[in-house]
């Protein structure tokens, strides 16, 4: 296996880890951007670097159609395409299974896709992506899984989970560079905790580099979302990293770390930008209200990246939606929001003071102490008291 996980820390079921790759050595929790095509929109790799990003994700589907796997293995891979000296990652494109359904074809060979660039019928096998991640080249790839939507109940869940144990063994046979790539694998099993069972006991079989939970961030209510999360970590090995699949909120993320998850990926810090939207210690900035043309604030005063140093609210509110400058910003100072998060939660986990971390975030998420059932319900499982956070009920919520 091209890694090497190390448990540096922990409280009840939080770790905080030393991941290392080929192209990097990470610290968990971690979260990954999401560069779709070999970019985070807006930002240069030096800033990127700057911020503290570790690995970035790249979309095998996207890839595959521009530029093209050939092309890019021909060039010498993604890292050398893209100058980016840290860690990457590629989904298998099983997702587009959802986002692009009615453009697919599901069957036990693969999955068939109308291209949305030029309208071509395209086939994509466990064979098939794995070969295309093998050419990119990322430290980390992904099993083809079958993806149904989170809401999807009845037959079509287990059928999907039974198939994408089947298909971990064509990505298995399939992977050519197990030296220098290391094949994750997905757990689904809808929001049956049965299946989800059956599936966790078939991958950690197989003994992979990682394991990643899928089938999540779709529509699902919080408190499915969260004990899926716990029952995962709980039965994922100690000594292997563990992947929520599209987790993007930072409450999300603070409440999966408690649980023992160590990974996370999503488009919201950047897509949320280019509507004008920062993230902050309280919750979320909106840019583009009209009070905030006045303000001659940071975006955040507790935040010390280049675009809080340097800009205020009422200057990013005139750049808003107008100006492609003020979502490269944006986009700027959301993701040193989530590498501070990542490494806060690192920190604090390593410093034997993640209690005191989770209570001071939600203090400041919800200072009226409303937490939602869910989060505490969550804790209470992970073990952290966050009764001080949170205002005492009335007897009609009793």
């Amino acid at each position: 296996m091209a890694l090497r996980f190390e448990v540096v820390g922990r409280f009840n079921r939080a770790r905080a880890a030393r991941l290392t790759l080929p192209h990097f050595v990470c610290q968990t929790p971690l979260f990954m951007p999401v560069g779709t095509q070999g970019t985070i929109k807006g930002l240069t790799n030096n800033q990127l670097e700057d911020i503290g990003c570790q690995i970035i994700l790249g979309n095998t589907y996207h890839l595959a159609l521009r530029p093209g796997a050939d092309l890019i293995d021909e060039l010498g891979g993604l890292h050398k395409l893209m100058n980016w000296k840290r860690a990457l990652l590629t989904d298998s494109g099983g997702f587009q299974m959802v986002s692009l359904l009615h453009l697919a074809d599901i069957t036990e060979k693969g999955v068939t896709f109308q291209s949305p660039v030029d309208g071509k019928r395209m086939l994509l096998t466990p064979e098939e992506s794995i070969q295309i991640q093998n050419k990119i080249g990322a430290d980390i790839i992904m099993a083809l899984d079958d993806v149904v939507k989170t809401t999807t109940i009845g037959p079509r869940v287990e059928e999907a989970m039974y198939r994408t144990l089947r298909w971990i063994d064509r990505c298995l046979a399939a992977h050519q560079k197990p030296a220098v790539q290391n094949l994750f694998g997905i757990v689904q099993g809808g929001l049956d905790p049965v299946l989800r069972d059956i599936c966790l006991r078939g991958l950690v079989e197989r003994n992979l580099p990682g394991y990643a939970i899928g089938g999540l961030s779709g529509g699902e209510d919080k408190d499915s979302f969260w004990r899926v999360v716990a029952q995962c970590t709980a039965a994922l090995p100690e000594d292997k990293p563990r992947y929520v699949m599209g987790v993007g909120y930072p409450l999300d993320i603070v409440v999966c770390s408690a649980l023992g998850a160590d990974m996370y990926d999503c488009v919201y810090p950047t897509r949320t930008a280019r509507f004008g939207t920062a993230l902050i210690p309280e919750g979320v900035l909106k840019l583009k209200h009209k009070v905030m043309a006045s303000d001659e604030r940071p975006i955040d005063p507790t935040c010390s990246c280049m675009v809080c140093k340097n800009y205020t609210r009422a200057y990013i509110h005139c750049l808003v939606t107008k100006d492609a400058m003020g979502s490269q910003l944006l986009s700027y100072h959301n993701l040193s929001y989530m590498m501070r998060l990542s490494r806060d939660l690192h920190t604090s986990i390593v410093e034997g003071r993640f209690p005191q971390f989770v209570q001071g975030f939600l203090r400041a998420q919800f200072p009226k102490g409303d937490v939602p059932k869910w989060v505490c319900n969550a804790m209470e499982v992970a073990g952290i008291d966050i009764s001080a956070c949170c205002a005492p009920l009335t007897s009609s919520q009793n």
